[in-house]
């Protein structure tokens, strides 16, 4: 499986065993601020969401954005994995 950037719906795609993982951003002055971070239930705790999140911070440095976590998944994944702090 692999994370696809939904350009038109601005989120980072994951298609996941029950559905869709989903990381929605709104870019702003050079930043892409994530506002949501959403796992079907039933793949809730197999690292879904963390493949999801590495791969849309990755793809969004390798843009030029500065990331602003302004969701509590992304918040606390930042706190773990502080190269992404900008």
């Amino acid at each position: 499986m692999s994370v696809r950037h939904n350009e038109a719906a601005s989120r980072y795609e994951l298609d996941t065993p029950h559905g869709v993982a989903i990381a929605v951003y709104r870019e702003q002055a050079g930043s892409r601020v994530f506002t949501h971070t959403e796992v079907p239930p039933a793949d809730e705790g197999h690292g879904f969401g963390a493949e999801l999140v590495s791969a849309a911070l990755e793809d969004t440095k390798a843009k030029g954005f500065e990331i602003v976590p302004a969701c509590s998944f992304v918040v606390a994944y930042v706190r773990r994995h502080p190269e992404y702090v900008d």
